[in-house]
């Protein structure tokens, strides 16, 4: 692999971390020799968490918070143009009998459906996500990923989520990962960008860990659990080893990164724990959109039918609600 080159992303950097990006061998050793997570220990924690219990008012206002960090997706070999217009029309009017209803944070589609999605949202503050670099396996050269996030930022994606090689970073090619979120990154421009992890694939923690400090060092401006097609995919404990990622490199640098759990995130009970974890482990100022989304396809139906019980003392059901 090549020696990683200095794009940016390690300009003002603490010294430990700016020779971390040196070269391979640095690399190598600064993400070998990051602490072991404690698998009993972040377990612990997460189960216990999630036990939290939340009031009536914070409870809406926990419903309210998480519908503004919801990624409204559809990522379906299948998705049509009507499909996409009515996810638009959905993130912008999630409610329709109830203006007061915050939209979401961004519609994720495919590149090719990027120009419908930009169209529909034209006039809102919502983003356009996109996927890239031959998601979901990201198995590809680096001239093809290149131009699949070019095509998709020209098409008006104001983010892109990136996947990574994990048959490169499980056989240890750390660099060659490392080179390709850089390059991503360059490719981006002013678009944020999202690396995928695919926590699913990475079977450790301690792999989860490494992953994320590497999509750090590269630049990325968020990671991201995962692709939504890989099970398991979001957990948890998975989340809090992030979670713990970003909150020690603010630390380092005084940097703010985000975090993003995809996948299998489809209750408001599910919802919340998400937020007492970032709360908990990152800290307050993580409960923003700006700095932690989810992503999710059925979520949004769910916290919809919750936030009507808790304003009318009733169920109101999934026909109070449009499905798409």
């Amino acid at each position: 692999m090549a020696v990683p080159t200095t794009t940016g992303s390690d300009q003002g950097l603490p010294p430990g971390l700016a020779d971390a990006t040196r070269d391979e061998t640095s690399l190598r050793r600064f993400l070998l020799g990051l602490p072991g997570v404690d698998q009993v220990g972040v377990e612990q924690r997460a189960a216990g968490l999630a036990t939290r219990s939340i009031k009536k008012a914070s409870k809406l206002w926990a419903i309210d918070t998480a519908i503004t960090m919801i990624d409204l997706t559809t990522l379906e070999g299948a998705d049509t143009v009507g499909k996409v217009r009515s996810l638009c029309a959905k993130a912008r009017r999630p409610d329709p009998e109830r203006s007061e209803v915050p939209q979401v944070a961004a519609v994720c589609v495919y590149p090719d459906l990027v120009p419908t999605a930009v169209d529909a949202l034209r006039g809102t503050q919502i983003n356009i996500a996109s996927v890239a670099t031959a998601f979901p396996s990201g198995r590809a050269s680096l001239a093809v990923k290149i131009a699949d996030t070019e095509s998709a930022v020209e098409a008006g994606a104001t983010e892109i989520d990136m996947v990574i090689d994990r048959g490169a970073f499980l056989s240890g090619r750390y660099g060659q990962v490392f080179d390709e979120i850089k390059a991503i990154k360059a490719a981006c421009g002013s678009t944020h960008l999202k690396v995928i992890l695919e926590t699913g694939e990475l079977v450790t923690y301690d792999n989860v860990r490494r992953a994320s400090w590497l999509a750090l060092l590269a630049g990325g401006d968020f990671i991201k659990t995962s692709t939504g097609k890989v099970s398991p995919a979001a957990t948890l404990p998975v989340t809090h080893v992030m979670l713990q990622a970003v909150r020690d490199w603010h630390t380092a640098t005084g940097e703010l990164r985000g975090v993003k759990p995809a996948g299998g995130i489809r209750n408001t009970k599910d919802a919340i724990r998400y937020l007492v974890a970032v709360h908990e482990v990152a800290g307050p100022e993580w409960l923003s959109p700006n700095l932690f989304r989810i992503g999710a396809s059925s979520l949004l139906n769910d916290l919809l039918m919750q936030r009507r019980t808790q304003l009318e003392g009733h169920y109101s059901g999934p026909d109070y609600v449009t499905v798409d």
